[in-house]
Formats: C-alpha cells, structure tokens, sequence
C-alpha cells in the first residue's frame, strides 16, 4: 500500500524505525528452530525490554528451548521494571540463566542486570563483547541499520534470525549472501505483512487489517543462516515453456516469469522472478546468476552497454533475480 510504503521510507529517514514485533509473530517464527537453540546463548541485541518482545518471549520459553543462556542490550534505561519510563542516561545489560525459584518464570530477582558505560547500540565496543560470547543473535533491528547490522554479523561468524524488509534482498552487501547461500529466508509472515507497535506513525491500512496501536507493513521477511526443511522442499513446476508466454528482457539473455508459480518446468536458460521467488528458494533445485543490479549481474546473460534495470520493449519491469533450473543443466 502506497501510504504505508511512505511511512517506512519516512521512518528510515528520521531513523524512527524502531518497529516493535508482537509477541504471537516471534512465536510464529522462532519455534520452528527449536533444535538449533538447544544448549546455545541467545542475544537480543537491540532490544529494549520495556516494549520488545523477544525478551520476553526466550525467557519464558528458556527452560522449554533448553537454553543456556539470554542476553539483551537496552538502550539508556538502567531500570529492571519493564515499565520504566526510560528516564535514566545509562544503558544495560540483562542476563538470564533461567528459572531458579520453581516457578517457571523470569523473577526480577533471576535476571542479571549490568549497568553498560555506552549506549547499549549494537555497534559498540561493549554490545560486540558481548556478541562475541553470544551464539544466536534474534532480533528485530532497525531497518535504516540492516546491512550494517548483518555485516556485523557475518564478520563475527554468528548464526542469526533477524527481521528486516524483502528491500533488503537486493542490497549491495545483502544479495551475495543470498546467492552464496549465506542468508536466506525465514519462515516468514503471513502475506509478507507485520504489525508492528509503533508510536510514531499512524497505520493506514485497511479496515480488514486495521488493528489499534500498531502499524502493518508489507514486504516484511525473517532472514536467517539457521537451516530449515521449508528452504529443502521441491517447488512443483507445472507450467511448460511457449515463448509467446515468456517474453525476453531488451538487456538480458533471459525471460521474464512475472509469477514465481508460472517457472517452466523445461526452461533451461536464465529466468528473471519476482524477489518474493525466495520464499519458495531451494538451492537444491535451483541457481541464483544475478539480480538486477551492476553488482548482482549474471556473467555472461547481461547484454553489453545496456542498461541494468530490466526492461522489455522499453517498458521497466520491478526488481528481478535471475535464475537457472538445476536439473536441466
């Protein structure tokens, strides 16, 4: 939608992009990767307790997640209730290594609290110690920071399930882990769509999807190094290739598959999709070549001194990744 596109390409710009994720959409996501928590020491690095979620949500499940143990960063407030009113100038550290009362819950009492000389951002020389004892960072990080904040995480080898926007897919630092099957998608959000708590903007979404104290944004993805049995299942291809269906691009050695369900199944050259073909991506069944971009240009299917924004009879298409049928090679 038009306007809620506006507000997150407003929020980027204010850097007021602190888009809060409920808690029903972490457990959506997070218990399907229950085997790769066990034993392991989750960090929520930029989360502020007092409104984030994901806290909140591996504490109560640590026991049931096995963890060993939860960390969080919290950005200037020094105080354990999750209520405070942020009025304090220091910053946090939280640690949990669960329950020890009985009860099965997060006690105050329970949970470690580190008072932090910086600003709990994830950049600093106090949070990356703290990555660097970590095994799984789950977050939600501020989408005008992604590239950054998964740069940082592949330098420092960390096994990761983060939000970020499906925008992201085409980055400059993002798309060669794609294709290098680094990063991948998550599960994911139901229609690619979130609702977030955030106070800063008003939501426009419809009547249907309207829901008080929250912003719904489309395009929203879980990216992950963590491997999951959806990224192994084969995408049955029903479709059979007529060239007068599949029209090539001006700038491109490849045709256009405007719908990821309508890949032919007897194709064997390059393809241009949708971004949202990651959601279906088996690297077992196919090839990333390339993305619409300089950076990301299949070698040896982009034509000589075009231009590299797809384009058939002159008309612009959207964003394409370019890909290859591993079976018909």
């Amino acid at each position: 939608m038009p306007n809620e596109n506006a507000a997150l390409h407003q929020a980027s710009r204010n850097k007021r992009d602190e888009f809060y994720t409920q808690l029903s959409d972490i457990e959506n996501e997070a218990r399907r990767y229950k085997d790769h928590f066990e034993n392991k020491s989750i960090f929520c690095n930029c989360d502020d307790p007092r409104v984030s979620n994901f806290f909140q949500y591996f504490a109560l499940n640590f026991e049931k997640f096995r963890l060993k143990k939860l960390t969080t960063t919290c950005f200037k407030s020094q105080n354990r209730d999750l209520f405070s009113q942020n009025d304090s100038e220091k910053s946090v550290a939280l640690e949990y290594y669960g329950d020890k009362n009985g009860n099965k819950l997060p006690d105050p009492e329970e949970i470690g609290l580190i008072d932090l000389k910086g600003d709990g951002d994830f950049r600093s020389k106090e949070s990356i110690k703290l990555l660097e004892k970590s095994d799984i960072v789950v977050t939600n990080p501020p989408f005008s920071l992604f590239s950054e904040f998964i740069e940082q995480l592949i330098k420092y080898k960390k096994k990761f399930l983060v939000i970020g926007h499906q925008n992201a897919i085409t980055y400059k630092t993002i798309f060669p882990l794609i294709k290098n099957n680094k990063l991948w998608l998550g599960y994911g959000f139901k229609r690619n769509c979130a609702h977030f708590i955030n106070k800063h903007y008003d939501d426009y979404a419809s009547d249907s999807d309207h829901r008080d104290g929250l912003i719904r944004v489309s395009g929203v993805q879980w990216f992950t190094n963590l491997d999951i049995s959806k990224r192994h299942e084969e995408m049955f291809l029903l479709k059979k290739y007529d060239p007068t269906e599949y029209p090539k691009y001006d700038n491109y050695d490849a045709i256009e598959v405007s719908e990821t369900k309508n890949i032919p199944k007897d194709y064997s050259g390059a393809m241009g999709v949708p971004i949202t073909f990651l959601n279906k991506y088996n690297p077992d069944q196919f090839e990333i070549i390339g993305c619409s971009y300089s950076y990301g240009k299949p070698e040896g299917y982009h034509k000589k001194g075009k231009d590299f924004n797809v384009s058939i009879d002159g008309k612009q298409i959207y964003k394409r990744l370019f890909i290859k049928n591993k079976s018909l090679r």
